[in-house]
């Protein structure tokens, strides 16, 4: 009897807990059905986007470079020999003229012995004239007329001498030039090689001297053009490459190149860094899009197509691409879009894959 009662029991238990198991089911089953039902009735989430028409341009692969602007000519202007200062001439910042006395020293001791060389070359030529007409009446011998033109000479190679170190103690400017610091005063003792000053070269054009890599190097030659950017938000400047080094450095794998760039006057000054743009290769047909367009992930470069589905509505798709060098406000493509796509610009962003998309400048071309 126990037994009947405990069977009939779980089979009540099971029975309810059947119910309440198929009782959740249809509700869930309702619910999602709901769901659904609600999904279906929203609309399709969708973004504004400015669309831009891929364009055809021909570009010019480039390779970019820091160069240092250097004077035609400039010198670090050194005494040759020592001695103490006379005068000096020495502003910074002024433009001499070549043949300009710069710095003089003093020179009273040269000058005292090559006024007495030159009473002694003067007694050895009045000694020659009266030995040749002694040799001409049989009176001296050929050995004494040449020991008398010896001693002239000599007296002559003297004066010579002395009349250079004179000169080699007054520095003048050997070309057009424009002064630097300087730390000269009259008084002022000088060693042998001691630096006066720097003089700039004043000319109508300057150098350039850069380093590219030995693989751009290949590609140069002597004659091309290149552009110099004095400033970040400057305009180029044309500068015409004169020199290419022969060596290449076999630490950085580097070699030197050298540019010269006209007009001098709106030039940076020599020692100036500024940053060059080096052509490579041959142009060709790329397509340029906004800057703004191109995303990066993690592979690769890409842009989003805007394309209309089945049913005529704007859709993004995503497209990898090869990017290349920025010009103002657009960016090269190489690989990956074709001239008259269309892609989105501002507000691309927000896209992924089959985004819905509207366009708030109509078509964007």
């Amino acid at each position: 009897m126990n037994k009947s009662k405990t069977t009939v029991r779980a089979f009540m238990l099971f029975a309810a807990l059947a119910a309440i198991g198929g009782g959740l089911a249809m509700w869930k089953h309702a619910a999602t059905e709901e769901a659904n039902a609600a999904t279906a009735s929203q609309a399709e989430p969708m973004e504004t986007v400015m669309a831009a028409v891929a364009k055809p341009l021909e570009h010019r692969q480039t390779a970019t470079a820091i160069g240092t602007v250097l004077a035609l000519r400039s010198i670090t202007l050194r005494n040759e020999l020592a001695g103490t200062v006379q005068i000096v001439m020495l502003t910074p910042g002024q433009i001499v003229e070549p043949g300009a006395v710069l710095v003089k020293l003093d020179v009273s001791v040269e000058q005292a012995e090559l006024k007495a060389q030159e009473a002694q070359a003067a007694l050895a030529r009045t000694t020659l004239r009266r030995m040749k007409q002694a040799h001409r009446n049989r009176a001296a011998s050929e050995i004494e007329v040449d020991r008398a033109a010896a001693e002239l000479d000599i007296a002559l190679a003297q004066i010579a001498r002395n009349q250079a170190i004179i000169a080699r103690k007054t520095i003048r400017a050997p070309f057009r030039a424009r002064v630097g610091l300087a730390d000269v005063h009259v008084g002022q003792y000088l060693n042998e090689g001691t630096q006066l000053t720097t003089l700039q070269g004043v000319d109508d054009a300057v150098h350039v001297d850069f380093r590219v890599a030995q693989q751009v190097a290949e590609g140069l030659t002597v004659d091309q053009w290149v552009d110099v950017f004095p400033a970040s938000d400057a305009q180029p400047t044309k500068a015409r490459i004169v020199a290419l080094d022969a060596r290449i450095d076999p630490e950085t794998r580097n070699a030197m190149v050298r540019a010269r760039m006209d007009g001098a006057a709106q030039s940076p000054a020599p020692g100036a860094s500024v940053r060059i743009r080096i052509p490579i290769g041959p142009t060709r047909e790329v397509v340029a899009v906004p800057v703004n367009a191109l995303r990066k992930g993690p592979d690769g470069d890409f842009v989003f197509i805007i394309e209309p589905d089945q049913h005529g509505r704007f859709r993004a798709r995503l497209r990898t691409v090869r990017s290349g060098a920025v010009q103002g406000d657009e960016i090269a493509i190489y690989e990956g879009l074709s001239p008259g796509d269309r892609i989105a610009a501002a507000g691309s962003f927000k896209l992924r894959e089959n985004t819905l998309v509207a366009l708030a400048n109509g078509n964007g071309e």
